[in-house]
Protein backbone atom coordinates (compact mmCIF):
# COMPACT_ATOMS: atom_id res chain seq x y z
CA UNK A 1 0.00 0.00 0.00
CA UNK A 2 1.49 3.42 -1.18
CA UNK A 3 1.86 5.84 1.44
CA UNK A 4 0.00 9.27 0.82
CA UNK A 5 -0.67 10.05 4.82
CA UNK A 6 1.00 13.34 4.95
CA UNK A 7 1.45 16.44 2.43
CA UNK A 8 4.85 14.83 1.32
CA UNK A 9 2.35 11.84 -0.18
CA UNK A 10 5.77 9.87 -0.69
CA UNK A 11 4.26 6.34 -1.94
CA UNK A 12 6.47 4.00 0.05
CA UNK A 13 5.21 0.55 1.46
CA UNK A 14 5.54 1.57 4.96
CA UNK A 15 4.74 -2.28 5.62
CA UNK A 16 8.38 -3.11 3.74
CA UNK A 17 10.33 -0.16 3.89
CA UNK A 18 10.18 3.37 5.83
CA UNK A 19 8.94 6.44 4.53
CA UNK A 20 10.45 9.97 3.76
CA UNK A 21 8.89 10.33 7.40
CA UNK A 22 11.77 7.76 8.62
CA UNK A 23 10.00 5.16 9.78
CA UNK A 24 8.07 2.53 8.38
CA UNK A 25 5.21 1.37 10.65
CA UNK A 26 5.03 3.10 14.54
CA UNK A 27 7.82 3.80 16.93
CA UNK A 28 7.40 5.07 19.93
CA UNK A 29 10.79 6.54 22.44
CA UNK A 30 9.52 7.25 25.01
CA UNK A 31 5.93 8.06 27.31
CA UNK A 32 5.83 9.49 30.32
CA UNK A 33 3.79 11.90 32.73
CA UNK A 34 4.59 15.20 30.98
CA UNK A 35 4.91 18.17 33.36
CA UNK A 36 5.39 21.08 30.85
CA UNK A 37 2.42 21.27 28.37
CA UNK A 38 0.29 24.37 28.72
CA UNK A 39 -2.09 24.36 32.14
CA UNK A 40 -5.37 23.26 29.90
CA UNK A 41 -3.57 20.36 29.37
CA UNK A 42 -1.61 18.66 32.32
CA UNK A 43 -3.41 20.72 35.23
CA UNK A 44 -3.04 17.97 38.21
CA UNK A 45 -0.33 15.41 37.06
CA UNK A 46 0.87 15.56 33.86
CA UNK A 47 -0.04 14.85 30.41
CA UNK A 48 0.08 11.37 29.54
CA UNK A 49 2.86 11.86 26.50
CA UNK A 50 3.58 9.36 23.77
CA UNK A 51 6.51 10.73 21.79
CA UNK A 52 6.71 8.92 18.16
CA UNK A 53 9.67 8.38 16.33
CA UNK A 54 9.79 10.40 12.65
CA UNK A 55 8.27 13.26 11.19
CA UNK A 56 6.98 14.80 7.64
CA UNK A 57 8.30 18.22 8.90
CA UNK A 58 12.06 17.93 10.17
CA UNK A 59 12.56 21.86 10.80
CA UNK A 60 16.34 22.53 11.04
CA UNK A 61 16.14 23.95 14.32
CA UNK A 62 13.99 21.05 15.98
CA UNK A 63 15.14 20.38 19.70
CA UNK A 64 13.88 16.80 19.27
CA UNK A 65 16.43 15.86 16.84
CA UNK A 66 16.88 12.44 17.37
CA UNK A 67 13.22 11.92 17.56
CA UNK A 68 12.28 13.94 14.20
CA UNK A 69 15.41 12.55 12.56
CA UNK A 70 13.96 8.82 13.33
CA UNK A 71 17.32 7.70 15.36
CA UNK A 72 15.23 6.89 18.85
CA UNK A 73 12.36 4.64 18.71
CA UNK A 74 10.79 1.18 19.73
CA UNK A 75 9.40 -0.28 17.27
CA UNK A 76 5.68 -1.43 18.55
CA UNK A 77 2.23 -2.53 17.14
CA UNK A 78 -1.20 -0.88 17.78
CA UNK A 79 -2.12 -3.44 19.89
CA UNK A 80 1.06 -2.42 22.17
CA UNK A 81 0.35 0.89 21.94
CA UNK A 82 -3.15 1.02 23.33
CA UNK A 83 -1.61 -1.12 26.38
CA UNK A 84 0.89 2.03 26.69
CA UNK A 85 -2.58 4.48 26.33
CA UNK A 86 -4.05 2.06 29.17
CA UNK A 87 -1.06 2.08 31.85
CA UNK A 88 -0.63 5.71 31.31
CA UNK A 89 -3.88 6.30 32.36
CA UNK A 90 -3.62 3.80 35.33
CA UNK A 91 -0.59 6.38 36.23
CA UNK A 92 -3.02 9.21 36.28
CA UNK A 93 -2.53 11.11 33.97
CA UNK A 94 -4.30 14.50 33.07
CA UNK A 95 -4.46 13.88 29.32
CA UNK A 96 -3.40 11.65 26.57
CA UNK A 97 -1.09 13.73 24.78
CA UNK A 98 -0.02 12.42 21.43
CA UNK A 99 3.07 13.98 20.05
CA UNK A 100 3.93 14.28 16.52
CA UNK A 101 1.71 11.64 15.43
CA UNK A 102 1.03 12.87 11.60
CA UNK A 103 2.67 10.76 10.05
CA UNK A 104 0.97 7.41 12.01
CA UNK A 105 -2.51 8.52 12.17
CA UNK A 106 -3.92 6.09 10.79
CA UNK A 107 -2.28 3.26 13.37
CA UNK A 108 -2.81 5.60 15.97
CA UNK A 109 -6.31 5.51 15.23
CA UNK A 110 -6.26 1.86 15.26
CA UNK A 111 -4.61 1.90 18.83
CA UNK A 112 -7.27 4.25 20.26
CA UNK A 113 -10.05 2.27 18.63
CA UNK A 114 -8.43 -1.45 20.79
CA UNK A 115 -8.44 1.20 23.96
CA UNK A 116 -9.79 4.64 24.13
CA UNK A 117 -9.20 5.82 27.76
CA UNK A 118 -11.30 8.06 29.69
CA UNK A 119 -9.34 11.06 29.65
CA UNK A 120 -9.31 13.81 26.94
CA UNK A 121 -6.90 12.40 23.87
CA UNK A 122 -5.14 15.42 22.45
CA UNK A 123 -3.39 15.64 18.89
CA UNK A 124 -0.24 17.30 19.05
CA UNK A 125 0.96 18.29 15.80
CA UNK A 126 3.12 20.47 14.18
CA UNK A 127 0.68 21.76 11.92
CA UNK A 128 1.49 20.29 8.57
CA UNK A 129 -0.79 17.59 8.12
CA UNK A 130 -3.75 16.54 5.42
CA UNK A 131 -6.98 17.62 6.71
CA UNK A 132 -8.44 14.22 4.90
CA UNK A 133 -6.21 12.30 7.47
CA UNK A 134 -7.94 14.63 10.17
CA UNK A 135 -10.99 13.60 9.30
CA UNK A 136 -10.20 9.66 9.65
CA UNK A 137 -8.63 10.14 13.35
CA UNK A 138 -10.79 13.26 14.72
CA UNK A 139 -14.06 10.75 16.11
CA UNK A 140 -10.89 9.47 18.76
CA UNK A 141 -9.37 13.23 19.60
CA UNK A 142 -11.22 15.40 21.96
CA UNK A 143 -8.08 18.13 21.79
CA UNK A 144 -6.32 19.76 19.23
CA UNK A 145 -2.97 21.26 20.07
CA UNK A 146 -1.73 22.33 16.81
CA UNK A 147 1.75 24.44 16.48
CA UNK A 148 1.08 27.11 13.70
CA UNK A 149 4.73 27.78 12.88
CA UNK A 150 5.07 29.51 9.66
CA UNK A 151 3.00 31.91 7.65
CA UNK A 152 5.36 32.67 5.00
CA UNK A 153 5.99 30.14 2.53
CA UNK A 154 9.89 31.60 1.97
CA UNK A 155 10.75 31.01 5.80
CA UNK A 156 8.63 27.73 5.87
CA UNK A 157 11.19 26.37 2.75
CA UNK A 158 14.54 27.80 4.74
CA UNK A 159 13.36 26.51 7.66
CA UNK A 160 11.71 22.84 6.48
CA UNK A 161 12.66 22.49 2.72
CA UNK A 162 8.63 22.62 2.53
CA UNK A 163 7.20 25.87 0.88
CA UNK A 164 3.48 24.99 1.26
CA UNK A 165 3.72 24.61 5.33
CA UNK A 166 1.11 27.24 5.38
CA UNK A 167 -0.83 25.86 2.51
CA UNK A 168 -1.28 22.24 4.59
CA UNK A 169 -1.29 23.96 8.05
CA UNK A 170 -3.91 26.86 7.59
CA UNK A 171 -6.57 23.97 5.78
CA UNK A 172 -5.97 21.63 8.84
CA UNK A 173 -6.14 24.27 11.42
CA UNK A 174 -9.73 25.55 10.15
CA UNK A 175 -10.78 21.58 10.47
CA UNK A 176 -9.60 21.83 13.93
CA UNK A 177 -10.99 24.61 15.01
CA UNK A 178 -14.43 23.45 14.63
CA UNK A 179 -14.01 21.36 17.64
CA UNK A 180 -16.84 22.00 20.08
CA UNK A 181 -14.76 24.48 23.11
CA UNK A 182 -15.52 22.94 26.25
CA UNK A 183 -13.74 23.40 29.52
CA UNK A 184 -14.28 21.54 33.10
CA UNK A 185 -14.21 23.20 36.27
CA UNK A 186 -10.44 23.74 36.88
CA UNK A 187 -10.06 25.18 33.07
CA UNK A 188 -8.93 22.18 31.78
CA UNK A 189 -9.92 22.33 28.27
CA UNK A 190 -11.95 18.91 27.87
CA UNK A 191 -13.02 19.46 23.89
CA UNK A 192 -11.68 21.86 21.71
CA UNK A 193 -8.78 23.49 20.35
CA UNK A 194 -5.17 25.36 21.77
CA UNK A 195 -2.57 26.81 19.20
CA UNK A 196 0.69 27.20 19.81
CA UNK A 197 3.29 28.92 18.40
CA UNK A 198 7.21 29.44 18.27
CA UNK A 199 8.71 32.93 18.29
CA UNK A 200 11.87 32.44 16.32
CA UNK A 201 14.78 35.10 15.87
CA UNK A 202 14.07 37.71 13.41
CA UNK A 203 10.68 36.84 12.30
CA UNK A 204 8.43 38.68 14.27
CA UNK A 205 6.99 40.15 11.44
CA UNK A 206 6.14 36.67 10.35
CA UNK A 207 4.39 35.77 13.93
CA UNK A 208 2.30 38.94 13.48
CA UNK A 209 0.68 37.47 10.58
CA UNK A 210 0.29 34.22 12.03
CA UNK A 211 -1.79 35.84 14.30
CA UNK A 212 -3.42 37.51 12.10
CA UNK A 213 -4.75 34.08 10.57
CA UNK A 214 -5.48 32.70 13.65
CA UNK A 215 -7.90 35.63 14.96
CA UNK A 216 -9.77 34.87 11.61
CA UNK A 217 -10.20 31.08 12.33
CA UNK A 218 -10.04 30.59 15.99
CA UNK A 219 -13.50 30.24 18.09
CA UNK A 220 -13.88 32.62 20.57
CA UNK A 221 -12.48 31.95 23.88
CA UNK A 222 -9.58 29.72 22.04
CA UNK A 223 -6.56 29.38 23.85
CA UNK A 224 -3.52 30.74 22.67
CA UNK A 225 0.50 29.57 23.63
CA UNK A 226 3.37 31.89 22.47
CA UNK A 227 6.21 29.75 22.96
CA UNK A 228 9.88 31.94 23.97
CA UNK A 229 11.88 28.45 23.92
CA UNK A 230 14.09 28.47 20.99
CA UNK A 231 17.19 27.22 21.62
CA UNK A 232 19.90 26.98 19.04
CA UNK A 233 20.44 23.03 17.95
CA UNK A 234 20.09 21.23 14.97
CA UNK A 235 21.33 21.58 11.49
CA UNK A 236 21.35 25.68 11.55
CA UNK A 237 25.30 25.95 10.21
CA UNK A 238 24.31 28.42 7.62
CA UNK A 239 21.64 30.51 8.83
CA UNK A 240 23.36 33.03 11.32
CA UNK A 241 19.89 34.63 12.29
CA UNK A 242 19.46 30.91 14.07
CA UNK A 243 21.89 31.06 16.28
CA UNK A 244 20.77 32.98 18.90
CA UNK A 245 17.68 33.25 21.53
CA UNK A 246 15.16 35.29 21.10
CA UNK A 247 14.94 38.83 22.14
CA UNK A 248 12.50 40.34 25.19
CA UNK A 249 12.02 42.59 22.63
CA UNK A 250 10.84 40.95 19.87
CA UNK A 251 8.64 38.41 22.12
CA UNK A 252 6.77 41.29 23.85
CA UNK A 253 6.28 42.53 20.32
CA UNK A 254 4.19 39.47 19.47
CA UNK A 255 2.97 38.36 23.25
CA UNK A 256 1.85 42.81 22.67
CA UNK A 257 0.00 41.97 19.35
CA UNK A 258 -2.04 39.38 20.60
CA UNK A 259 -3.15 41.47 22.85
CA UNK A 260 -4.70 44.05 20.57
CA UNK A 261 -6.08 41.64 18.59
CA UNK A 262 -8.25 40.10 21.56
CA UNK A 263 -7.42 36.91 22.78
CA UNK A 264 -8.77 36.06 26.23
CA UNK A 265 -6.44 33.64 26.85
CA UNK A 266 -2.38 33.66 26.02
CA UNK A 267 -0.19 31.37 27.86
CA UNK A 268 3.56 32.69 27.85
CA UNK A 269 7.08 31.46 28.55
CA UNK A 270 9.80 33.11 30.46
CA UNK A 271 13.34 33.27 28.91
CA UNK A 272 14.43 30.53 31.36
CA UNK A 273 12.08 28.00 28.98
CA UNK A 274 15.13 28.58 26.39
CA UNK A 275 17.19 25.61 27.18
CA UNK A 276 18.45 22.21 26.57
CA UNK A 277 17.36 21.49 30.09
CA UNK A 278 13.42 20.73 29.26
CA UNK A 279 14.05 18.28 26.44
CA UNK A 280 13.23 14.82 27.05
CA UNK A 281 15.49 12.39 27.74
CA UNK A 282 14.80 9.14 25.55
CA UNK A 283 13.87 6.24 27.07
CA UNK A 284 14.25 3.83 23.49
Amino acid sequence: MQCTLCPLSCGADREKAAGRCGVKGLTVAKYYLHPYEEPPICHTNGAGAVFFGGCSLRCVFCQNYELSRAERGKAVSPKELAEIFRRLEEMGADTLDLVTPDHVSNLVAEALSYYRPKIPVVYNTGGYCKAEALKEIDPFVDVYLPDLKFFSPALSKRYTGRADYFEYASEALRFMAKKPLVRGEKGELLSGILVRHLVLPACTFDSLRVLDFLKEVLPAGAPLSLMRQYTPMGEISGMPELARRVTAREYRRVVDYAGTLGFSEIYTQGKESASAEFIPKWDF
